[in-house]
């Protein structure tokens, strides 16, 4: 069985599209294509945070409180965030952008759509992706990310995330 191959959009640096290449190659090359993130929280305001499965060709063994993954061509950065959802965690629920930046990240650059969604119900983590889940307050994982390895791009979403959440709410997260 031959290895799927994703297609991802190509994109400048106001992120406007320039053709259609591999994901793959977009890392190799380092070309701008797109990303899409989550940030989960409960109803009351708790983090879902997850571990990457030991397997993982990036990032194993770390800890990571946002979901997501490349946006495929034609998709919007909603629809790859609500898709990103139901495949990693089994959950179909609404996802509100919150901040869309040009991220400087370790595996090279890429445009991320950092989103919000708020699950009321239980997740079913995919075991190849993930390890371990659980939610927590905004203390523990302050906590959490002194103490454990998180995926460093996934930290500065959160920090993005927590920031334009300030901001659309007038108070802190």
């Amino acid at each position: 069985m031959s290895p799927v191959i994703e297609l991802v959009e190509r994109v400048d640096d106001q992120d406007r599209v320039l053709g259609v290449v591999s994901r793959d190659d977009a890392i190799r090359h380092g070309w701008l294509h797109r990303v899409a993130a989550t940030v989960c929280r409960d109803e009351r305001g708790r983090f879902l945070v997850s571990r990457r499965a030991a397997g993982l060709s990036r990032f194993p063994g770390y800890h990571e409180v946002s979901f997501g993954g490349a946006v495929t061509v034609g998709e919007s950065y909603q629809a790859a965030a609500r898709r990103e959802l139901e495949e990693e965690l089994g959950v179909s629920v609404p996802v509100h952008e919150m901040v869309k930046f040009l991220c400087h990240g370790q595996i090279g650059s890429y445009w991320l759509g950092v989103h919000e969604a708020v699950i009321t119900g239980d997740v079913v983590p995919d075991p190849r992706a993930m390890s371990w889940v659980g939610w927590m307050t905004r203390a523990e994982l302050d906590e959490a990310m002194q103490r454990r390895r998180f995926v460093p791009d996934g930290q500065e979403a959160l920090r993005r995330y927590l920031k334009a959440h300030e901001t659309s709410s007038g108070s802190r997260a």
